[in-house]
């Protein structure tokens, strides 16, 4: 009887394991290679600051990233936008932000105060923490700025790519959720969303049974909304245990960040994945913006080192953009 349900349980575990991966992956459904690891290389934060911009053109220029988002809430959003005039094939799309997390360096609501109170702190710029958010703003002021946010895009001449969130917020509440996933189906705008397989995103968040259950599903009206949905989502490389000793050198600082994105990279299971980074090409000022900068250098480092480009290349790792799987959507029936 011991081994019978021994025996019993394996098969459970088989037929589990068989559901999970034995699935068409949403980069299949797409047109793309089964058992292919497909990958969007996404800077976020651009628009953030004069280092932020400089380091999003820098990986895409001289690196491999191919994709990024714009903070429309900062000050430096009109310095990246002119770059964006002259670079149109960019995919460049909208980091819908709802929080300004430094001490020293703030922005506050495109709908400003008196007609979002509940976004704002009591300095007036959005509150520093995505707990403060989902605590004070209501699920109407939340859409309002989402829908700013886009406005202002378009008056400044470009139409997004795509949407995501900045700090996650607008995945911390399900009425912020379905707030965001509305505005993206109603624009016909894909919004990053994974709900595939969901492999490391749940391993690094935690994500429960039903929480899973709950994104499949969410997914599901994306998908038959007619936009692209991602199978997976790596966003670890605020993880990676720089030292500031060891990794002094840039050649140092390089090296291993080179290795941890291709350690990471080779756990990623087939499939749709956006690669989230911070890409930032420091100068004297940012340090007085935000204690981060080792780890931001660090991925503008690796998106623009030979040895990883020469990584993606052997492993035969497709790179995509959210402009081409939005194409490809549209040609699915």
């Amino acid at each position: 009887m011991k081994y019978r349900n021994i025996l019993i349980g394996l098969l459970v575990l088989y037929s589990v394991h068989r559901a999970a991966y034995g699935q068409q992956t949403f980069a299949e459904k797409l047109g793309f290679p089964r058992n292919a690891k497909v990958l969007i290389l996404h800077v976020d934060d651009v628009g953030m600051s004069f280092d932020s911009n400089q380091g999003a053109i820098q990986a895409m220029e001289n690196g491999v990233a191919n994709s990024l988002s714009i903070m429309m809430p900062c000050p430096w959003v009109p310095g990246y936008v002119q770059y964006l005039k002259t670079h149109p094939q960019v995919d460049a799309g909208l980091h819908l932000t709802l929080t300004s997390e430094w001490s020293e360096y703030r922005w506050g609501p495109l709908t400003g105060k008196p007609s979002s109170p509940g976004l704002v702190d009591e300095e007036g710029a959005f509150w520093s923490s995505v707990e403060d958010v989902v605590k004070h703003a209501s699920a109407d002021e939340v859409e309002s700025e989402i829908r700013a946010q886009l406005a202002r895009a378009r008056s400044m001449g470009f139409e997004p790519t795509h949407l995501d969130s900045h700090m996650g917020t607008l995945f911390a509440s399900p009425e912020f959720l379905q707030r965001y996933v509305k505005i993206g189906i109603e624009n016909k705008i894909p919004v990053m969303f994974p709900a595939g397989h969901n492999t490391m995103i749940s391993a690094t968040s935690g994500f429960s049974v039903d929480a899973m259950n709950q994104m499949k599903q969410t997914g599901q009206l994306i998908w038959n909304s007619g936009l692209p949905v991602l199978d997976d989502l790596h966003n670890v490389s605020y993880g990676f245990a720089y030292d500031k000793t060891k990794h002094s050198t840039e050649e140092a600082h390089k090296k291993f960040a080179t290795e941890n994105y291709i350690k990471s990279i080779k756990e990623l299971k087939p499939g749709l994945t956006m690669v989230i980074m911070h890409c930032t090409a420091l100068t004297e000022v940012f340090p007085h913006i935000s204690t981060s900068g080792q780890i931001r250098k660090g991925d503008l480092l690796a998106m623009t080192d030979p040895a990883f480009k020469k990584f993606l290349q052997d492993e035969g790792i497709i790179l995509t953009t959210w402009r081409e799987v939005m194409e490809r959507r549209s040609k699915v029936k």
